[in-house]
C-alpha cells in the first residue's frame, strides 16, 4: 500500500467510526422518540421504520450508477448531506407527515453511504490488505455503534423532547463532520486482480445478472442476512422473551455480547481466514450459526433452568458476533474482487441492496414466527443456517483460484485500468 492509499483508507476508517458512533446515537431509541415522546402513535413509529428500508430499496438501485460516473467521494459527500438535513429535521419534526419525509432522507443518506464508503475502501486497497481494510471497517462500526448507543442512552429523557432533539442534532453534526474529514481525502487510482471476470465499462444490470459467481453470491447474501441480522431485533429477540422468558436485561446482555464478541475476536478471527478459502470460510459460518440456532433451541425449548436457558440465548448472540467477524473480512472483499475494472462501485450497491431486501423481510418472517411458533421458528432458521454452508460450497466452485484464495495473487495486483491479460503477463 503507498502512502496516499494508507493516508485515504486513515481517514475512510475515520468515517466509517464518526458515521457509526452518530447512527448508534438514534436508531435504538427511534420507536420510542416517535411514538411516546412524539405522541404519534405506534403505527406512525413502525411505518417510520419501514420508510428506512423502502428508502434504501429506492436509491441504491441509482447508487451504483452515480458511484461509477462520479466516482464513490462526491455520491458519499451528497449521501451525508442528505442524512445530516434527515437527522436534524427529525430531531425538529412534530407530525407524521414531517416525521416520515426526514426518516426518507435520512434512510436515504445512510443506504447510500455503504457502497460509497466500500468503493472508497476497495480504491484504497490492494488484494493483500483488502481483508484487512475490511475487518478494520467492520470493528470501528461496531465499536462506534455501541459506544454511540450507551452515551446516547445517558443522554435522553422520555419525559423531554429537548433531549431527543439533541440527540438528533448530534447525529446530524457526525455526518457534517464526516464531510470535513472526506474532503480532504485525495483518492489514489485502484488496485485490481488480475483474473477478476472481464467485462464491458458500461454500468448496468443485465452485465451483473450474467456473471453467475456474483449472483450466487447474491443468493448466499440475502440467506446470511435474512437469517442472522434479519432477526436480531425481531424474530430471536420476540422469541427470548416469549419462549425463553428472557428479561430485557438480558436482551440488553446478549446484544451486548454480540457487539463484544466482534470487538474482541475480530482481529484474532482475521489472522486465521485470511489464508483459508473464502468459500470456506462463509461455509464454517454457516456452521457456527446452526450450533447457534441449536443453543437457542434449547433456550427456550429445553428444559433446564432460567440461568442455563439465559446463558444459552447469550451465546446465541455470541456466536453470531463470531460469524459476523469471520464474515466482515470475506464478503465485502468478495464482492470487490468479482467486480469488472470500473464497476465496484455498482457491484457495492447491488450487494447493499440484497442487504436490505433481506433487513427488510427478515423481521416481517421472523418476528410473528419467534412470537408465537417457536420450535418452527428454531428450525427454519437452523435450516437457513446449514443452507449458508451449502451455497457457500457451490459458490466456491464459481470462484476462480484468485477470489476464493486472494493471498495467492501478491505478484498479480495491477493499477487500475490495466487489463486482465496485462496482469498476467506482467
Amino acid at each position: 500500500m503507498t502512502r496516499a492509499m494508507g493516508a485515504a483508507m486513515r481517514r475512510i476508517h475515520v468515517g466509517n467510526a464518526l458515521s457509526a458512533f452518530g447512527l448508534g446515537f438514534t436508531v435504538p431509541y427511534l420507536y420510542v422518540y416517535v411514538a411516546q415522546v412524539r405522541g404519534l402513535g405506534a403505527m406512525t413509529a413502525a411505518l417510520v421504520l419501514a420508510v428506512f428500508a423502502v428508502a434504501a430499496l429506492i436509491v441504491l438501485p441509482f447508487a451504483g450508477r452515480a458511484i461509477v460516473r462520479r466516482g464513490p467521494l462526491p455520491v458519499l459527500l451528497a449521501a451525508l448531506v442528505t442524512a445530516a438535513i434527515g437527522a436534524l429535521s427529525l430531531g425538529l419534526a412534530s407530525n407524521a407527515t414531517t416525521v416520515l419525509l426526514s426518516a426518507a432522507a435520512l434512510g436515504a443518506g445512510q443506504a447510500v453511504m455503504q457502497p460509497a464508503l466500500a468503493t472508497m475502501i476497495v480504491d484504497c486497497s490492494s488484494a493483500e490488505t483488502r481483508s484487512r481494510a475490511f475487518a478494520t471497517q467492520f470493528f470501528l462500526q461496531n465499536l462506534g455503534l455501541g459506544v454511540g448507543g450507551l452515551i446516547g442512552g445517558h443522554l435522553v429523557d422520555a419525559t423531554r423532547v429537548s433531549s431527543f432533539t439533541l440527540l438528533f442534532a448530534i447525529e446530524a453534526a457526525m455526518f457534517l463532520s464526516l464531510v470535513v474529514v472526506m474532503v480532504t481525502v485525495r483518492m489514489p487510482h485502484s488496485p485490481r486482480i488480475g483474473d477478476a471476470p472481464a467485462g464491458s465499462a458500461k454500468s448496468n444490470w443485465k452485465q451483473l445478472l450474467s456473471n453467475r459467481a456474483m449472483v450466487q453470491l447474491c443468493v448466499l447474501g440475502f440467506v446470511l442476512f435474512f437469517a442472522c441480522y434479519g432477526q436480531f431485533e425481531s424474530g430471536l429477540s420476540a422469541y427470548g422473551v416469549e419462549a425463553a422468558g428472557i428479561s430485557t436485561s438480558a436482551l440488553g446482555t446478549a446484544l451486548a455480547a454480540n457487539t463484544g464478541m466482534i470487538v474482541v475476536a475480530q482481529f484474532v478471527v482475521l489472522r486465521f481466514v485470511e489464508r483459508r478459502r473464502r468459500s470456506r470460510v462463509i461455509a464454517g459460518v454457516g456452521l457456527i450459526w446452526a450450533v447457534a440456532w441449536v443453543a437457542a433451541g434449547y433456550a427456550g425449548l429445553g428444559h433446564g433452568s432460567q440461568t442455563m436457558a439465559t446463558a444459552a440465548f447469550i451465546s446465541t448472540y455470541a456466536l453470531f458476533g463470531l460469524g459476523e467477524a469471520m464474515l466482515s473480512p470475506t464478503v465485502a472483499p468478495l464482492v470487490a474482487d468479482l467486480a469488472p475494472n470500473g464497476l465496484a462501485g455498482q457491484y457495492n450497491s447491488a450487494f447493499a441492496l440484497v442487504k436490505q431486501l433481506a433487513l427488510a423481510l427478515g423481521p416481517a418472517v421472523g418476528g410473528p414466527m419467534g412470537a408465537s411458533l417457536h420450535a418452527p421458528y428454531i428450525v427454519t432458521f437452523l435450516l437457513f443456517s446449514l443452507g449458508i454452508t451449502y451455497l457457500a460450497v457451490r459458490l466456491g466452485r464459481q470462484l476462480t483460484d484468485v477470489q476464493d484464495r486472494p493471498w495467492l495473487v501478491k505478484s498479480r495486483v495491477v493499477a487500475q485500468g490495466r487489463t486482465p491479460v496485462e496482469s498476467i503477463t506482467a
